[in-house]
């Protein structure tokens, strides 16, 4: 029986940092993004969705099978689901089963950690303004607030809605707790904001982009659908972009692919990627006369790199 790791088994063996450290290793080891495969996607009768999404390296190998089921919150059960089969590489026998959820809600965060280290400037303590009180807005502040001293946080609601309302409220007496001033706001202080983190199931633009100031950073990880988008046609026009990998995006990114469809932007309107950040190929923390937008759709990739980590790292406690 191959050895299982919980989301309890998970808790504490891989800080946001050395997730983002392990993504940015396999970077800089040479792993190319643009020629990983696509995430395949089925329909679930019901209204839900099976991702499966396989990654190798060479000494690993992994795949993460995971459901998308939006009627499960209704029922007190986690809107993702799923788990995360790794590999030895050269033989391919089995090493582990990881709890995928878990590995997503620390993989994400991770990932938008790593290019913020490149595109926030250094300085004052920026705000940050979030939309979303789920597991990935948790996860998204405490990743930032390992990075960052924060000024204050600002956590939005989704309109309309009292259970969203009053998520946001725990959402800000949960960084008050992690000594930072937090409170509940509205879309509108995006304009205050230097960092702005999308992390919702919306299927529509959460805010106006034109609100957006220069120089401010906006991360959306909420989408990975052609036709659900997070931000704007505003906000996308004026910024400089950054992703994950030009294929990907441009196969899932509603955010880029519905303005594209517009005719407000062309696909050549990507700045750079993770790669390009890490690699020091880009200027350090973008241009200060525009704002800068990292659009994540998520990729196998990552899950296996992060995976390896937390496998490694389990590894490392046996042993102690």
């Amino acid at each position: 029986m191959i050895p299982q790791l919980s989301a309890a088994d998970m808790a504490g063996l891989l800080t946001p940092a050395a997730a983002a450290d392990a993504l940015a290793g396999v970077l800089l080891a040479g792993l190319d993004p643009e020629t990983c495969p696509p995430r395949s996607a089925l329909p679930v009768p019901g209204g839900g969705e099976l991702l499966l999404m396989p990654a190798a390296t060479g000494a690993y190998a992994g795949v993460k099978i995971a459901g998308v089921a939006p009627g499960n919150p209704a029922l007190g059960l986690p809107r993702i689901t799923g788990s995360y089969l790794l590999l030895d590489g050269p033989t391919l026998r089995p090493l582990a089963l990881l709890d995928g959820a878990a590995l997503t809600t620390l993989r994400t965060p991770a990932v938008s950690a790593l290019a913020l280290r490149h595109l926030v400037p250094a300085g004052r303590p920026p705000r940050l303004l979030v939309f979303g009180s789920g597991p990935q807005a948790y996860g998204h502040l405490e990743a930032v607030l390992a990075m960052r001293q924060l000024a204050e946080v600002v956590v939005v609601a989704r309109t309309g809605s009292s259970n969203s309302a009053a998520g946001a409220r725990k959402l800000a007496a949960h960084a008050r707790g992690l000594g930072v001033a937090a409170r509940p706001g509205v879309a509108a202080e995006v304009a205050d904001a230097d960092l702005v983190i999308c992390c919702t199931t919306s299927r529509e633009p959460l805010f106006d982009g034109r609100l957006i100031a220069p120089g401010a950073t906006v991360v959306a990880v909420g989408s990975h659908e052609p036709d659900a988008r997070e931000v704007d046609t505003a906000l996308v026009r004026r910024a400089a972009v950054y992703v994950e990998s030009r294929a990907a995006a441009l196969r899932e990114a509603g955010d880029l692919l519905v303005p594209e469809a517009e005719g407000a932007i062309g696909a050549g309107h990507i700045s750079g990627t993770l790669a390009d950040l890490v690699a020091g190929r880009m200027p350090a923390a973008g241009a200060a006369s525009c704002p800068q937008l990292f659009k994540s759709v998520g990729m196998a990739w990552e899950d296996l790199a992060v995976a390896v980590a937390l496998f490694e790292a389990a590894g490392e406690n046996s042993t102690t």
